[in-house]
């Protein structure tokens, strides 16, 4: 049974002024029959204060894996996981076979190693899925556990490489798997349910969205939209057990989904999706507190934007945040060493509901997942952070989740 969609991942949620938030990709549903999608704003074109980067000198062309994650249970959408190549130079997509045997990988997490993938299965009973990649191609799935929550949206892996942390968004918990050397995952060992604060207005239930550990190591942050709330937790790399040690309150209603950490490590950009905003955070590594600050504008007009994630270069020079209800990027200039961002513009995506972002190792390419026109749109990232599209959009069956590997 697979879980309803909120504009997020898999399945989506409500808009604020429904009763209640139905499952992520039941939301999608719920908001296009009771709203129309607004069309992007102008371009908000602030003049780029911003130093350009200095331009990278030119990378050798070479071609390098990309993964890409989908609904297996959902009309029209793939049987697996997609494998694909991508040029360095061009941004050129070749399509590659499926893996098979994943249900519903609608998000995807690298071993640090490079040697295994993880995907989650997005649907009533929730897990997650280890699948070893070899240099030649080839893939072996080494088995699936459950998660012990329902609709399973996200997932990372701990940099130390022993563990993998997952996020359900249907039961508002977060889980921990260990992972053997080989790259398999053993029994979960814990489970967290977000029993507190009560949820936001007409949000239903808390609906874990995302679980990251920050640049430190010693912290794991997980974001919940039903409850306004980002915990932070103490992971015991010795048991896999989490102990929250902070939470931060949003904006009731609010709605966060999705952070993402400056490199600098004291700075965190929050896209809370229900109140169209992103919301610069201070990271505080001694004590893993996280302290958000005002809401920030989508540049994306009037309309309803349903930002999903922001993703941070490199060099932390610039922000990019995918907008679904505009089908747009908006564009960043980092200042005061991650502390504050100033908005550029925004620019067609091209295509329809962006869900997720990735930049290649380098963040010379940007790639837009976009769930609703099954296609991944890839652009060059310039010097001073503005985005060309590169060729026309690869078609990918309900393109959920976009991974270039290194």
């Amino acid at each position: 049974m697979k879980p309803s969609p909120h504009p997020s991942s898999g399945p989506e949620r409500p808009a604020p002024a429904l009763p209640a938030l139905p499952g992520r990709r039941g939301f999608l549903g719920g908001l296009l029959a009771t709203a129309a999608l607004a069309a992007a704003g102008p371009a908000l074109a602030t003049p780029a204060r911003a130093a350009a980067r200095p331009a990278p000198a030119p990378a050798p062309r070479a071609t390098r894996p990309l993964l890409l994650g989908t609904y297996t249970s959902e009309a029209g959408g793939g049987t697996g996981i997609g494998t694909a190549a991508y040029d360095t130079a061009t941004g050129a997509i070749t399509p590659g076979p499926v893996i098979t045997g994943v249900d519903n990988p609608s998000y995807l997490a690298l071993h640090p190693s490079g040697s295994t993938v993880y995907a989650v299965a997005e649907q009533e009973v929730g897990a997650v899925t280890a699948v070893r990649l070899a240099p030649d191609g080839a893939y072996e799935v080494l088995g699936s556990r459950p998660t012990g929550g329902s609709g399973t949206t996200h997932l990372s892996v701990h940099p130390s490489g022993r563990w993998l942390l997952s996020a359900n968004y249907g039961s508002g918990s977060v889980a921990v798997h260990p992972i053997a050397e080989d790259g398999a995952l053993g029994e979960r060992t814990d489970l967290v349910t977000h029993s507190s604060p009560p949820p936001g207005p007409g949000q239903g239930g808390p609906h874990a969205h995302q679980i990251v550990t920050a640049p430190d190591g010693g912290h794991v942050l997980a974001v919940d939209l039903g409850t306004d709330t980002v915990y932070t937790y103490a992971l015991d790399e010795s048991a896999g057990t989490l102990t929250e040690v902070s939470r931060a309150a949003l904006a009731p209603g609010s709605g966060p989904r999705h952070l993402a950490f400056h490199p600098g490590g004291r700075s965190a950009y929050l896209a809370c999706e229900l109140d169209n905003t992103l919301v610069v955070c201070a990271y505080d590594p001694a004590t893993g507190a996280l302290t958000p600050g005002p809401g920030q504008s989508t540049g994306t007009g009037s309309g309803t934007s349903y930002p999903a994630q922001p993703v941070v270069t490199g060099d932390g020079a610039y922000v990019y945040l995918a907008n679904r209800g505009p089908n747009s990027l908006t564009r960043y200039a980092v200042e005061d060493d991650g502390a504050a961002l100033r908005l550029l513009d925004a620019v067609p995506v091209g295509g329809d509901w962006p869900r997720q972002l990735a930049l290649s190792p380098d963040s010379s390419l940007l790639f837009a997942a976009n769930q609703r026109s099954s296609t991944v749109t890839v652009f060059r990232v310039g010097p001073d952070g503005s985005l060309t599209v590169v060729g026309d959009p690869f078609p990918a069956p309900v393109a959920v989740c976009v991974l270039p590997l290194p």
